[in-house]
């Protein structure tokens, strides 16, 4: 007891000795209007913190004497400190040895984990733990895992009231262990049990398609990593050697990686030097600057759209932010004369809103804490945290129909539904003809396991309504530039005339007419 009151008063102590070492800091200092109100604010932090350890040595003190029987204790203090830091904002919280441990294997180098893309909004409260998608041919996806799975249970561990950095550093182990999941999945009513193998998360980060009938090269990014240089810069120096109408890149479901490989890419499609990103503390000063430091290879003409949506996050946005705002900077700086390069076009939903830096700083008992230390602003210096980036043109991703609907509109609404309907001679044998295929088709689909993650993605992206838009857009674009280019000469009248002759998500206006 003695010792727990210790600890407790020594916390205590350890904090008004900072709060004279600030003041110490203002003494030398004039003392402006605005100096009195930063010191008032930080006072007035340490004298919160100061009362309220008392109090947390009150509490130990009489838990000791009283409590019927104290267990676990250490997970108690862990699970208190969290709790203190995940109240500051949802990306700060407290590691403790064993979750500091496998972040530290993580960015370290190789790692052994599933391989998935999680939903970056979970809090410790939520039951499951989305996956938005999988990492091609890793572990997740070769078990079978599927994008939107959700998994509630973890070697045998509900996951309510787990942190998701708990949560991910259970999925990760030693090299060819297993680690069983129960998973939740739409229009299943039982929990789907997974024994998946931990390996080596690939470093696939990539895709690229070139779509023949509409002459458009197209590239997915999951993830930003060296690899992901590597492949977008091999695609742009085939680009110059072919005339496409336009380059399609992807960053959907793109939750960020490393921000020196989002700014390399970055660097492939600007001038060298241009400012990417910058880096603000509390006060608003400038810590770090990220300019872009190769020439760029992209082929100016190539017009370049980028398929954003909700999971696009971090780097990602950062990515999408500054070629927009580079392009429409070029567009400004035409003055009415045409745009030479960069027309770069958003084409999706709002990105995540994700624009905080967070360090990782080692505390005692091998623990550290994962603190918010200041916000990313573009080039424009307007900051996406809490807000993201909105798209140029608003498309929504329409889901395919559910089974429970595909069967509902086959017998239900339809004249063919009704009993004894007049059935016409050869429409019906066509009719029939064609459930007939369709159900063998539909078998075809159903042995996933033997298909690459090529092969799926492309069946994906045969139904992308979002994909398929955005070619329309890119068509509407060629045809402007050949039959009125004047209109479409830089990004911003190419933009409006778009939106004038393409139907989006925009709020449409409806006036009644009286009749």
């Amino acid at each position: 007891m003695k010792k727990i009151v210790a600890i407790a008063l020594w916390c205590c102590l350890l904090v008004p000795h900072n709060l004279f070492c600030i003041d110490d800091e203002y003494a030398s200092c004039s003392k402006s209007a605005k100096e009195k109100k930063e010191k008032k604010v930080e006072f007035d932090f340490t004298e919160v913190i100061y009362n309220w350890t008392r109090t947390f040595a009150e509490v130990f003190e009489k838990t000791n004497q009283k409590h019927y029987k104290v267990s676990d204790l250490e997970q108690c203090m862990i699970k208190s400190i969290n709790a203190f830091l995940e109240c500051l904002d949802p990306h700060s919280s407290f590691l403790d040895p064993k979750t500091y441990k496998h972040i530290l294997e993580t960015t370290s180098g190789e790692f052994f984990g599933i391989g998935i893309v999680i939903d970056n909004t979970r809090q410790p409260k939520d039951k499951a733990l989305t996956i938005i998608d999988t990492q091609p041919e890793g572990p997740a996806d070769k078990a079978g895992i599927k994008p939107y799975d959700k998994i509630i249970e973890v070697s045998g561990e509900p996951l309510e009231g787990m942190t998701t950095d708990e949560a991910t550093a259970k999925l990760k182990g030693e090299r060819n262990t297993k680690v069983h999941v129960k998973v939740l999945r739409e229009g299943q009513s039982d929990l789907l049990p997974f024994d998946i193998t931990r390996d080596v998360v690939k470093e696939q980060n990539s895709l690229a398609f070139y779509i023949k009938e509409h002459n458009v090269s197209y590239i997915s990014l999951n993830m930003f990593t060296e690899t992901a240089i590597k492949q977008i810069t091999e695609l742009l120096e085939k680009s110059k050697k072919n005339k496409y109408k336009s380059l399609i890149l992807d960053l959907r479901n793109n939750s960020g990686g490393s921000l020196n490989a989002a700014i390399d890419i970055a660097g492939l499609f600007v001038d060298k030097g241009s400012l990417v990103v910058t880096t603000k503390d509390k006060n608003h000063n400038e810590t770090d600057r990220y300019v872009t430091s190769r020439d760029p290879i992209a082929n100016d003409a190539l017009p370049i759209f980028i398929l954003i949506n909700n999971y696009t996050a971090s780097a990602a946005e950062i990515l999408a932010g500054v070629l927009k705002i580079h392009s429409e900077k070029l567009a400004k700086a035409a003055n009415g004369k045409p745009q030479k390069k960069l027309m770069v076009f958003l084409v999706g939903t709002k990105t995540f809103g994700k624009g905080s830096v967070q360090e990782v700083i080692p505390v005692s008992n091998n623990c550290a804490i994962k603190i918010t230390t200041s916000l990313y602003f573009l080039p424009n210096d307007t900051s996406i945290q809490g807000v993201g980036i909105e798209p140029d043109f608003n498309i929504e991703k329409r889901l395919p129909p559910t089974e429970q609907m595909i069967w509902f509109t086959k017998f239900y609404g339809r004249e063919r539904a009704l009993i004894n309907y007049i059935q016409v001679e050869g429409n019906h044998e066509a009719e029939t003809k064609k459930e007939e295929e369709e159900k063998k088709e539909k078998e075809k689909d159903k042995d996933k396991e033997k298909k690459t993650w090529s092969e799926r993605a492309k069946t994906l992206l045969e139904t992308d309504n979002q994909l398929r838009d955005t070619l329309s857009l890119i068509n509407l674009l060629y045809t402007g530039k050949t039959s009125c280019p004047v209109d479409v000469s830089t990004r911003t009248k190419a933009v409006e005339f778009l939106k004038n002759n393409f139907i989006t998500n925009d709020k449409l206006t409806l006036e009644e007419i009286k009749i």
